[in-house]
This record gives C-alpha cells, structure tokens and sequence, in this order.
C-alpha cells in the first residue's frame, strides 16, 4: 500500500509538472497573439498619423523624416543596443547560444524598444515592416516567462526549455502577424532552426495556434493583403513567366542582401567613416535620403509599401516600372543606420511591382497572377526560404491553382539569390555571435 501510495505521488508530481510546462507556454502564446494585433494597431496609427500630416504639407518628411532617423539611432544605442533591425537575426542568434544570448537580446527591455523604436521610424515614414519586429518581441515575451517557472523545473528541463519558449514565441509571432499559422510552423523549421531534426512538437505547434486563434478573435478572418483572385485559365506563356520572374526577382533580392551584407564595398568612404564615428549624423543623412525620393515619387516610397501592393492587386495602382528599384533604394536606406522595423511586407510590395511591371510583357496573363509570382518570387529571395515565402503568399490565393507556379518561382528566386550572397538572416545572425 506505501509503494502504491508513493506511486501515486510521483504521477501526480509528473502531472502538475506537465500542466504547469504547457500552461505558462500557453499563457505565452496568448499573450503574444494579444501583443501582436496592438501592436500592429499601434503602426498602422503611426502612418496613418503621418500620411495626415503630409498631405498637408508635402516637404514635412525632408524635416521630419532625418529628425526621426537621428533620434532612433541615438536611442536605440544609447538605451535599446539589441533591437536594431528587423530582429529575426537577433533570435537566431539565440537560438544557437540561448544561454549566452538570451539575457541580452530577449529582454523586457528589448521588448519596449522594439515597439516603441518601430513606431517612431513609422512616423517618420521609414519603408519597414512589422512582421520581424513582431517576431522578435514574440520571442522576447515568451523567453522571459522562464522565470515563473520554479527553480526545480528550469533544472529539469535545461536550456531547452529557453531554447523552445524563444522558438515558440518567434513562431508565434509570425502566426499573428499574418494571421496565418501554417506559415509559423515553416519559419519555425526553415528559417529560425534551418533544420527538420528540430521541434515540431505539439508545444510549439500549440503556442503558433493559440497566437493565431487570439488574432483571428480580434481582427477576423482576414488575409493580410487581400484575397488574391486567380481563375482556371492559365496562359501558354506561364512556365516563360515562371522562370523569368523567379530569375528577376532572384536577381533583385539577391542584390538586396549583397548590399545589406557587403556596405564597406559599395558605400563611399566617407560615409562609411561617418557612419563609424558619427552614427546619429549617418542616420540624419539616411533618413534625408529617405525623405528626398519618397516626396520625389509623390509619397508611394514612404510606409510598409502596404497599400501600394494592395491597390497593384486590386488593379487601383498606376505605379511605374520604376517603382521596385526606388522602394529598394528606400528599403535599403531604412536599414543602413539599424532601424528597427522588418522586411516581410517591403518585399511583398517590391515583388508585387515587379510583377505589375511584368505585365506590360506578359499582357494577357491576369495582373493578380503576376503580381503573385513577384511577390513570392522577391520574398523567396530575400529570405532564401522559399517555402516559408511560398506559404505565407499562398494563403493569400483564393483557390490553389497556381500552387505549383507559386512553388517553382520561390524556388528558383531563393537559388538565383544565392549566387549573390549567403542568407541574409543568418549572415547577421553570424555577426551577434560573434560579438
């Protein structure tokens, strides 16, 4: 009866240990989904504050934007080092040495910057993102409930407890700033772990639904750039268009990361010594650069590139072929002086003016078609994880004819793209472990 009696106890401790493993993970998850639709809120504030204020004033971002520029650099490294960029290399970084990196670069305080730091550049009409940014304050929320674990369970479960809660957290991230969690299980694999030994487990793949379950219960079930209409007919040219975008966009991407990567080899001197000795001065002339061709292209460079896309699908846009270069350009100088914001969204609307371009050749293929292949063709590219790039456009598709056209155009993009440079991620990754 004692041995019975002790039996018991054990499976009982088991259990509460169980529960409260999964429960704070949960809570976490939760929590995440919350933090990501008011954050996401918070941005689309921040520009539409801006495009108010400039549409009555045009010249305002040649003052406002450098401003803004200079004071993001100088707060983020006097106060927030840690939440430049988009934040994704930050917690790969973690990722690879938890222990180490964790406590610096997942912090509360990370958290704070990372939003606030974000919204700041939004008002100044930075051309970034909020879907990396969103990923990194995931991972920042989740890693800092370890400490409500008690002491007994931290030595249990060891640093892969921290290693999985910044991996579920990440993941969740992107789930809700998508609302689309398909997409987080890939970028938890393909992206963050670069590997499929690692965890897909029912713990993550919980926290990534429960995320998305909290964004779907306050925004609805939208898709985040607007379904994308494609009907049964597919043109003869489409395996033409196919190659010849992935190729195009591949190019481009691939020379996004080569200049994001490779900034002593193309910068002048002068401004690579300015950006050394003088950050905040650097990030001024960034920030001026910025505000010159966003006024010059009468506004479409400033934001995300969000609604620009948006109205390219809906057929509303009367944008130039000029048009992906020029937000290349701006994107390029919103992450020079370490800007905190994200490049999912940029390179969606990149990709989609290429492929609005590419419809003056190929005129009798549907515009939506295009601008699909543009958009997962850049993103592949950019990220050279052509499936996370490919699911997260597919969820966009209103059916799934143009699956395997979608599939082969990330593909292709993500290997031109490689002739160009390493992956961006975690090439930056690289550089926090070093440090």
């Amino acid at each position: 009866m004692r041995i019975l009696t002790l039996i018991d106890r054990r499976s009982i401790q088991r259990s509460q240990r169980r529960w409260m493993y999964l429960g704070i993970f949960w809570l976490g998850a939760v929590v995440t989904g919350l933090v990501a639709v008011l954050y996401a809120r918070l941005i689309d504030y921040g520009y539409d504050l801006f495009l108010r204020r400039t549409a009555h004033a045009a010249w305002l971002p040649l003052i406002v934007t450098p401003a803004v520029a200079a004071l993001g650099v100088w707060l983020t490294r006097r106060w927030f080092p840690g939440s430049e960029g988009s934040g994704i290399p930050q917690v790969i970084a973690t990722l690879h040495d938890v222990r180490t990196l964790g406590p610096r670069l997942l912090t509360l305080r990370i958290l704070i910057g990372k939003i606030a730091l974000s919204f700041l550049a939004i008002l100044g009409g930075f051309t970034i993102g909020r879907e990396g940014p969103t990923i990194h304050v995931g991972a920042a929320l989740m890693f800092s409930l370890r400490r409500f674990y008690p002491a007994r369970l931290r030595s249990i479960y060891g640093v892969g407890l921290e290693h999985k809660l910044a991996l579920a957290g990440a993941a969740a991230g992107l789930s809700a700033a998508f609302n689309a969690p398909l997409a987080g299980v890939v970028f938890a694999i393909e992206e963050l772990t670069r590997s499929f030994e690692q965890r897909t487990s029912g713990v993550l793949i919980t926290a990534i639904i429960f995320a998305g379950v909290v964004s779907l219960a306050l925004q609805g079930n939208y898709v985040y750039f607007g379904t994308i209409a494609i009907d049964g007919h597919f043109p003869n040219l489409l395996a033409a268009a196919v190659v010849l975008v992935g190729v195009l966009t591949g190019i481009a991407g691939g020379v996004f990361c080569w200049l994001l990567l490779n900034t002593p080899r193309w910068m002048p001197a002068r401004l690579i010594s300015l950006r050394a000795q003088r950050p905040v001065a650097f990030g001024a002339v960034c920030g001026f650069f910025i505000a010159v061709i966003g006024v010059a292209s009468g506004g479409h460079l400033f934001g995300s590139g969000y609604a620009e896309a948006r109205n390219m699908l809906e057929g509303h846009s009367q944008l130039s072929a000029a048009y992906p270069l020029a937000k290349m350009a701006s994107m390029v100088g919103s992450y020079l002086p370490g800007t905190p914001g994200g490049l999912f969204a940029p390179s969606l609307a990149i990709g989609a003016g290429m492929g609005n371009a590419l419809h003056m050749v190929f005129g009798q293929m549907q515009l939506p078609m295009l601008i699909a292949l543009g958009m997962v063709g850049y993103l592949a590219a950019v990220t050279q994880s052509p499936i996370t790039a490919f699911v997260i456009v597919i969820e966009m598709i209103n059916g799934h004819a143009l699956v395997l056209s979608l599939m082969a155009t990330a593909l292709i993009a993500s290997q031109v793209s490689k002739l160009f440079a390493p992956p961006l991620y975690e090439a930056l990754a690289q550089r926090y472990l070093r440090h």
